[in-house]
Order: structure tokens, then C-alpha cells, then sequence
């Protein structure tokens, strides 16, 4: 028997620290952690259980679909329609929101959630996530629009990530600082490994996409360069540089021993009329919230992420976030003279 905290023991405790609370918070949470158990068992099968490949769908924002995406998407419906703690849902896999159906019954919360974020990198074996978010749904949630989706980061309830990797982790915060959890095959459970994670202030490595260098604007220009110099230039000290193409593992490891990761903007996505890469509501909020409970920084390079006023359901916006010095140095040189 394993003798450490479970994340259902956990979030009960949380819980007793809040007056007047009901339960449904730390239900629907437990129905979230059930949906990650069930897309880390695709995911850790793949090919045995015939996942894996195109499913020959665009989502919303025109990408390919992954047979994994689409799965995920409806194991996290399947998973939080039905309790009665939720009155809609909204999925990066979705074209509008999900109306919990008249069927169950309707809650006072809203779910946010990417299913499979990194999932191009699924065919070829290296980790992909899971990331949420919790928001309080306006009047009730009798009936919800999306209008009631378009909250500032500031107003989560709480916010997660799962991380599919050489073992299974899920990542959590309801405000109250940021805490770590490795699922035991053994016993189904996901238990405390990683308590009050905090985010080095200080880094030596930064993440990039820098096949994109050619398109950035002059102040990440600058900072990548001041970094790949080196010792022989300004910072006076050695970098490394990490890429994984999958948010989720990119924070991770910026949880555990600090980094920057970075999806500034660029030209080549301003011509297409985008405001970013990454999707403010399904990853930079949750992801942002998560950086700043762990003693991070996240800005768009010019401008709090969690202070964004979002205007669509499917709004994308620029990331730059993790270590807290170096996002300071990075948001300097976004100042104007």
C-alpha cells in the first residue's frame, strides 16, 4: 500500500479550507483526473489499441486531427457531462461551446480544456499532455453562451495539466500555489510526488521553435541572440537551448528546474491576420496561471497573459513564459525607449 496523498485526499483537504463549500469543485475536479487516467491509458497503448495516425478531420483553427485528438476530446466530454457541476464546456477540438444536455443536470461551472496538446507528437512516441482550465460560469448556468467563456485569466477557479510521459503526472493549482502528482499503475491513483513546485527565478536555458528566427520581431530576436553568444557576449554566460513541440513538456520541465519557453509573435503569423500560435483560453490562461502560482512570469512580450480580456472562444495570442528574471529581461526589451 502506498502511504502518500492521493489527489482525492488532496483536493478534500484544499477543500475544508473554504468556507460554505459543496463538494461540486472537488467533484468536478475528480472527474477531470478520471479523464486524464483514461487518455494516459490510450496514450501508453497507441499502436496496441489502434490509435495512432490521421483522423482525416481539420478542428477549428484548420489542423489536421489525430485519431487521438478526437478521442481525448470525447473521453473529457463523456467524463464531466453528467455530474451536474458543469453548465458547458468549450474544447480546442470544437468548433463552439458544449452546452451540458438537458438530460443532466446543469452546474455552476465551466471547463475549458485542450484534449491532446502536442499531439503531432504522438506517432513518433514523445510526451504529450493534457491541459485545463475551471471558470465560475455567470447567472448561474442556466443557460450558458460563450460570451460567458470570454473571462480574464485572473478569474480561474483552478487550472492543470496531465503530462503522458515515461510516467504519467498531473499538475494542478486552485490558487493556492502549484502541486505534483505521478500516477501509480498499481493502484489507479494519482499521488503527492511533487509538492509547492516553484519556478526558479533565475535560467540558463531557454525553448524556442527557432526555425521561426527569420520572422520574429526585434526584442526576442535580441534576447535569443544575447543567449546563443554566450560567454563571449553580453550576458557573459553559456545557454541551452530545448524544443519539444509540446506545451505541456515544455512547462514541465521549466516547473522542475526553471526556462523560458517562448511562441512570440512573428510576421509570417501577422500576414495571416493570427494574433499568436497558441490558444489563450485551452492553453496560455490555464498554462499561465500554473507559471505564476509556481513564482513565474507570462506575458504576450508586452503584456500580462492573465490580464488579456479574451474576445473570442478560440482567440490566439502570443507566450513567452517561465523563470521570472529572465521574462522580466525579455518584457524590457518589448519596452519602447
Amino acid at each position: 500500500m502506498h502511504n502518500g496523498t492521493s489527489i482525492t485526499q488532496f483536493i478534500i483537504e484544499e477543500q475544508r479550507h473554504i468556507a460554505g463549500a459543496t463538494g461540486d469543485f472537488t467533484s468536478l475536479l475528480n472527474d477531470v483526473v478520471t479523464a486524464c487516467k483514461v487518455i494516459s491509458h490510450l496514450v501508453n497503448h497507441g499502436a496496441l489499441v489502434g490509435v495512432l495516425g490521421s483522423a482525416d478531420t481539420e478542428n477549428v483553427q484548420g489542423e489536421t486531427q489525430k485519431k487521438l485528438d478526437v478521442l481525448s476530446n470525447e473521453v473529457f466530454i463523456k467524463s464531466n457531462e453528467w455530474a451536474g457541476h458543469l453548465a458547458a464546456m468549450a474544447s480546442e477540438e470544437m468548433d463552439d461551446i458544449y452546452p451540458i444536455p438537458r438530460q443532466y443536470p446543469r452546474g455552476k461551472y465551466l471547463l475549458t480544456f485542450d484534449p491532446l496538446d502536442g499531439s503531432s507528437n504522438i506517432d513518433v512516441n514523445v510526451s504529450v499532455g493534457t491541459i485545463f482550465s475551471i471558470l465560475r460560469c455567470p447567472g448561474g448556468g442556466a443557460e450558458p453562451s460563450e460570451r460567458d467563456f470570454l473571462q480574464a485569466g485572473t478569474q480561474q477557479v483552478a487550472a492543470g495539466y496531465a503530462l503522458y510521459g515515461p510516467s504519467t503526472m498531473m499538475v494542478l493549482t486552485t490558487g493556492n500555489g502549484v502541486n505534483g502528482f505521478t500516477l501509480d499503475q498499481n493502484i489507479g491513483e494519482f499521488i503527492l510526488t511533487h509538492p509547492r513546485m516553484q519556478i526558479p527565478a533565475d535560467t540558463r536555458e531557454f525553448a524556442i521553435n527557432m526555425s521561426n528566427m527569420r520572422f520574429w520581431e526585434p526584442p526576442v530576436r535580441r534576447y535569443v541572440q544575447e543567449c546563443l553568444d554566450g560567454k563571449e557576449g553580453p550576458r557573459g554566460e553559456d545557454f541551452n537551448m530545448r524544443w519539444i513541440a509540446s506545451m505541456v513538456a515544455e512547462v514541465h520541465r521549466i516547473l522542475t528546474r526553471g526556462g523560458v519557453f517562448m511562441y512570440p509573435m512573428d510576421s509570417k503569423m501577422q500576414a495571416k491576420g493570427q494574433g499568436g500560435k497558441l490558444r489563450l483560453l485551452y492553453e496560455a490562461n490555464p498554462m499561465s496561471f500554473i507559471v505564476e502560482q509556481a513564482g513565474g512570469g507570462s506575458i504576450t512580450g508586452r503584456e500580462r497573459i492573465l490580464e488579456l480580456q479574451p474576445e473570442s472562444l478560440h482567440q490566439r495570442v502570443p507566450v513567452i513564459l517561465g523563470s521570472k528574471n529572465e521574462v522580466e529581461r525579455i518584457l524590457g526589451y518589448h519596452q519602447p525607449d
